[in-house]
């Protein structure tokens, strides 16, 4: 009954839906019977879900003709295909009526020089479309307001906020509000120009935006206006300003103080202009753009991130975006309730962005089931949603009471309601294109009249829309390298790279395996087979007959693939070798099939702390993991008490959360907050950023315990410096190296590893062992009791308690060098290594007196040569160097600059310190002292002390004035 009371519903005319009447009389059942369905279901009565449409209909009408008749006003409206009677109307302009009286709280008069034509008061709806205008987002949409109507021309304004929070939107619908007020004229402009897409030319960049005139280039036949000119009387938005070079922010500081220009090439006549400039970004400013540019822009709105924001806000992004989809699909769509409340949970870490193009990703999928399948409406389970959302439901547990008083415990229908889609400055980079829907429908179509099999199809169209949808999602993933199979290429052969491609398509196609997780380990396991061929060893699997009796639907697709195999390498291969490669897609299988929680990590901390030791420990493992509450010295404890719980809420996933505090004061959160929500949490307080790192990358592992990780963090030692290394030498230091079919395959994984932990002064062995041994959980413990195992690398997990495990992929991707280094750096720390401070990373043998250089460039150069000779970094650093001083230069305090590289570079921290004979300039600034930081991601305690220590003027006076290296020890004080 309810399928069929859905379709149904699907098939109505939104003009005139069905009555329960009518339905009960479709159907052969009482009227009570689809009442009560309806009402368990949560659709609304047909009057209802006419209601929107009829009402935008009627505004439409009365705004062309505000003194046509109720007669007049009905009859026109049922010409255009309802059938209403006009106390319908009449209740339709009533309501109207009251949704103008209730706006009467963002209707705005003009200055007091226009009180002669601003008899009524003016209707200004530009923010009324950005969900939480009113709730959490009412202060930012104040100061944008604010910023619109300051006089003459408003305030130029800088929007700061994380990818994806909604800088673009708020930019236009402040431009939008510049109309709505005239503010600005009707007639005027907002052009956007993204400064990232010709950041790797300067030249045209600023070609772009300011024009140039004739002859100013080669190539430049005639003169030609900027995009500044283009918006003058208007606005111009910026975004991803921090990607203009410091010259192009100087012109702008220019335009902006003295409302002038020039364009490229022009060296007499200035051109003026009158514009308001919009710029976002999501670095932080301080240390990406020009304090002379940054000055100049007096209006800065910092929006919040998803997770920051409520959930009923959630809620109707999710319900706007699903929306758009019906109306782009032409279908109305239904969402389970266990797919809403996953959308509603999980962590995204892409923002709004990437939530609306999670929700396109599911409705695509589920359009293609909707035209296999036939059915007459959309339906989103959990299935359709992208792995990543899936794991809201790991939170529901603990907020399935917040998430039932929002949403219920029905399922959702949106219905089409033909409202227009409007578009975002940046949409096209979140959102697939308007045609990936009717590209479904015509291929399908396409492939029907080739007469193809039904199975066959499914795959085709399947297999394309993932192509296409794999692209969407690369655009919003974050610290995700792509993957380059070159450089497997180079390591298996041309021959293997050739035979997987082929094998791992039948997994997809048969098995509904994604290739990628299949690809690499397939790829290795190959390798090793080939060379066992040619040597005519032969490798029995003990584990075939259970195979073939558990797995008999993936041990059919392996045999397939082997045949394949044989076919490629003209051999013969047993019944093993697919036993071997079922077993490969089983662990694939259920590695895409589980969705397993893990400890949440929740940093608290008075002042900018906790933000920058949580950044620091999520790039350094390549996760999104960490998440922070910096309180102000002002704020009170029970709004942070508040921050803190609300965050722990959405951080968690079923096994806890660690807090880990700067001060003792916040130690009591946990145990308030465990009270008030019932998850489970435990509190360390002095934490540090390899501390933070260390309680990071345990609370990702799959066997995570948040008591064991809280445990072993608190009896770590709190003060942090020289350590007597005899006393804690502990026992060797073992990496495992781990596949399926025995020592093949892990020798090669072996000859990676040891490649990237040649690196490191630390002596780690590396023992390469097979999966299939039947004793291998005996050998494990063996080579633990003398040993101290600390990774796993290879195609298998063997899941030993407490130690991390690195992916064969993370290898090929180059994921696994950085995680590797974060395992033997702490090893190294907790063995008595030195922390990085002033005292240890400055020494005469990098330090230069009264150089003599005539630029930067040369300053770099100079130094950098000295760190380079004595191995603190490679070959690439000082090219490194200068090529990211021109993306925009850095500076301590006044008089000092402080050029650096990617930490990639850098082999050893080091600081190379240049006392200059004579100033130079460097980008508008005088400089006297060169830092040349050579520094890893762990040095951030290192940074803040340089920092205070500079700030100090008589420290700066007394460096600047030292005449060899013993002054400047007596200055830090050693």
């Amino acid at each position: 009954m309810k399928e069929k009371f859905l379709n149904v519903i699907g098939k109505e005319n939104i003009k005139n839906p069905y009555t329960d009447s009518e339905i009960a009389k479709l159907l052969n059942v009482k009227r009570e019977t689809i009442t009560s369905l309806r009402n368990d279901l949560g659709i609304p009565n047909s009057m209802e879900r006419r209601k929107n449409t009829l009402i935008d209909l009627v505004n439409k009408i009365l705004k062309d003709d505000k003194d046509i008749s109720e007669r007049e006003l009905t009859k026109k409206v049922n010409d255009l295909g309802f059938n209403v009677s006009r106390h319908t109307i009449r209740e339709c302009k009533k309501e109207l009526e009251e949704t103008k009286d209730k706006m009467k709280d963002v209707y705005l008069k003009e200055s007091e020089d226009d009180n002669e034509d601003q008899e009524t008061y003016k209707e200004v709806l530009a923010f009324e479309k950005i969900i939480g205008s009113k709730g959490s987002l009412k202060p930012y949409v104040q100061q944008a307001k604010a910023a619109m109507m300051y006089p003459p021309y408003g305030l130029h304004t800088l929007i700061l906020g994380p990818t994806g929070v909604g800088k673009s939107e708020l930019a236009q619908a402040m431009y939008n509000f510049g109309r709505e007020t005239k503010k600005i004229d009707s007639d005027s402009v907002f052009i956007v120009f993204n400064c990232a897409d010709y950041a790797d030319n300067p030249q045209l960049l600023m070609s772009q935006l300011f024009g140039y005139v004739k002859g100013a280039f080669t190539g430049a036949d005639e003169g030609k206006e900027g995009l500044v000119e283009k918006a003058n009387g208007g606005v111009l938005f910026l975004d991803e300003v921090h990607r203009l070079p410091p010259e192009g922010q100087e012109l702008l500081f220019y335009l902006i103080d003295k409302g002038k220009f020039r364009r490229l090439g022009e060296t007499d006549a200035e051109r003026e202009v009158n514009l308001m400039i919009i710029a976002a970004t999501t670095e932080n400013p301080d240390s990406t753009l020009l304090d002379s540019f940054r000055r100049r822009i007096p209006m800065t709105i910092e929006l919040p991130s998803l997770a920051l924001r409520s959930l009923d806000e959630r809620l109707e992004m999710i319900k706007e975006f699903l929306r758009r989809e019906t109306n782009r699909t032409k279908n109305s769509i239904r969402i389970t309730n266990d797919a809403l409340k996953a959308l509603l949970l999980y962590d995204c870490p892409g923002n709004i962005g990437q939530l609306r193009s999670d929700i396109q990703v599911s409705c695509a999928r589920s359009f293609l089931n909707h035209v296999v399948n036939q059915t007459n409406i959309m339906e989103i389970t959990i299935e359709e949603l992208p792995i990543s959302a899936k794991k809201g439901l790991l939170k529901i547990q603990n907020n399935r009471l917040e998430t039932e008083k929002l949403i219920g415990v029905g399922d959702l229908i949106i219905y089409v309601d033909n409202k227009p889609i409007e578009s975002t400055p940046k949409e096209n980079l979140y959102i697939l294109p308007n045609e990936i829907y009717s590209y479904i429908e015509e291929r399908y179509i396409e492939l029907q009249n080739e007469r193809m099999n039904q199975d066959l199809i499914n795959y085709i169209i399947g297999s394309e829309m993932e192509e296409k949808l794999e692209k969407l999602m690369s655009k919003v993933k974050e610290n995700i390298k792509p993957i380059d199979k070159k450089d497997l290429a180079n390591i298996v052969g041309i021959q293997v790279i050739d035979i997987v491609e082929k094998i791992t398509r039948i997994a997809k196609w048969k098995l509904g395996i994604n290739e990628e997780n299949l690809y690499y380990v397939l790829a290795t396991h190959l390798s090793a087979t080939i060379e066992r061929v040619k040597k005519g060893i032969i490798i029995r699997n003990p584990q075939l007959d259970k195979i073939k009796k558990d797995y008999n639907k993936e041990f059919i697709v392996a045999k397939e693939m082997v045949n394949i195999i044989e076919e490629e390498l003209d051999v013969e291969l047993t019944e093993d070798e697919a036993g071997f490669i079922t077993m490969y897609l089983r662990l694939t299988m259920e590695e895409e099939s589980k969705i397993e929680g893990r400890v949440g990590v929740v940093l608290i901390s008075h002042g900018n702390v906790a933000c920058g030791m949580g950044e620091v420990a999520n790039k350094l493992l390549g996760v999104n993991h960490a998440k922070a509450i910096e309180m102000s010295l002002d704020e009170s404890p029970e709004l942070a008490l508040k921050r803190a719980t609300d965050l722990v809420k959405s951080v968690d996933e079923g096994k806890g959360v660690l807090l880990m505090v700067d001060m003792g004061s916040l130690a009591t959160f946990g145990e308030l907050i465990t009270k008030s929500t019932g998850i489970k949490t435990r509190t360390v307080s002095r934490t540090d950023t390899v501390m933070v790192i260390e309680a990071v990358r345990r609370c990702i592992l799959p066997e995570a315990n948040l008591d064991q990780i809280a445990d072993s963090l608190e009896k770590e030692p709190k003060q942090r410096g020289r350590i007597n290394k005899k006393n804690n030498l502990g026992k060797p230091k073992i990496i495992l190296t781990i596949c399926i079919t025995g020592q093949g395959s892990a020798k090669k994984v072996k000859k990676l590893v040891s490649n990237i932990t040649n690196q490191y002064d630390e002596q780690i062995t590396i023992i390469p062992i097979g999966a299939m041994d039947e004793n291998i959980q005996s050998i494990i413990e063996s080579i633990q009791r003398d040993n101290e195992i600390i990774a796993v690398v290879g195609t298998v997990n063997p899941k030993i308690q407490g130690v991390p495990y690195i992916s064969l992929e993370d290898i090929i991707n180059g994921v696994a060098e950085e995680k590797l280094k974060i395992i033997i750096d702490v090893q190294e720390q907790n063995n008595g290594a030195y922390y990085y401070n002033i005292n240890t990373i400055l020494d005469a043998d990098t330090t230069i007196f009264n150089m003599d250089v005539a630029d930067k460039k040369e300053a770099i150069e100079r130094l950098g040569s000295l760190l380079y000779e004595q191995g603190y970094v490679n070959d690439n650093f000082i090219n490194a160097t200068i090529e990211r001083e021109e993306l925009g230069p850095s500076f301590l305090r006044e008089g000092v600059a402080i050029p650096h590289a990617d930490p990639s570079f850098v082999i050893k921290p080091k600081i190379a310190l240049g006392l200059l004979k004579n100033p130079i300039d460097w980008n508008g600034n005088e400089i006297k002292i060169v830092l040349l930081l050579a520094i890893n991601n762990e040095c951030i305690d290192l940074i803040r002390e340089l920092k205070r220590f500079f700030e100090d003027d008589d420290n700066y006076v007394n460096i600047l004035n030292a005449e060899n290296y013993n002054a400047v020890r007596q200055v830090l004080g050693r």
